[in-house]
């Protein structure tokens, strides 16, 4: 039987050549491609892969809060982070969030094939190179009762808060979210109320320090 995988990543080119590696092995299969964290989640609700191999830095819902709702969601789904940073932050951030396994965008490709094997057995797998950087401790998935701010916000407001951290205006996260402009703003006021922040710059920085916006490693790709 082979091992399902979905590929989450918003350049095409990096999907389609990791496409046509994947399947050129015995025993691998691509079952789909995601552009965004959002139809990320939505296919493999759909699709259930084995493995989702995902970037961070994605538009709409980023990597690491497409992880937390695939992990709470698929127990059986393994997700592998392929990026471009090898800084422990974002390692912690994935790894808490779920991930079992987190490579770099430069690895060659035999060691995600050696990432797939472990996680797919049920271990972890981080390139040798930041090993160092990794504790025992960012490899333990925050429980409900951790990172008290952020566990309040709902799904659906972290998104908004993510659109409203990328410069969207509250008509167009309505177009992006097919919702309307008033059910946005009931989201802005409760996402207010929760965090105690009311300042747009405040919100865009506590989006980027919590994982739910990529802004700040947008300029690095």
């Amino acid at each position: 039987m082979s091992v399902q995988i979905l590929l989450a990543d918003d350049h095409k080119i990096m999907r389609e050549g990791l496409r046509a590696l994947i399947e050129k092995q015995p025993g691998l299969r691509v079952v789909g491609e995601a552009e965004n964290g959002a139809s990320t989640v939505q296919m493999s609700k759909k699709l259930r892969p084995d493995v989702v191999i995902m970037d961070i830095s994605m538009p709409d819902v980023n990597g690491i809060e497409a992880t937390r709702q695939l992990v709470s969601e698929l127990a059986s789904t393994k997700i592998i982070a392929l990026s471009i940073h090898a800084d422990r932050r974002f390692v912690a951030e994935m790894l808490q969030a779920g991930a079992s396994g987190y490579l770099l965008k430069q690895s060659a490709f035999d060691e995600l094939l050696i990432a797939i094997k472990k996680v797919v057995a049920g271990r972890t797998y981080v390139s040798p190179g930041l090993m160092d950087a990794v504790t025992p401790d960012d490899c333990i998935p925050f429980t409900d009762t951790e990172n008290t701010y952020y566990a309040e916000l709902t799904n659906r407001e972290r998104q908004v808060l993510q659109l409203l951290a990328e410069g969207n205006s509250n008509k167009g996260i309505a177009t992006l979210l097919h919702i309307s402009v008033k059910t946005v703003e009931t989201h802005r006021q409760h996402i207010v109320s929760k965090l105690g922040i009311r300042s747009l710059a405040k919100l865009t920085k506590f989006a980027i320090r919590e994982g739910i916006s990529p802004l700040d490693i947008e300029h690095g790709r």
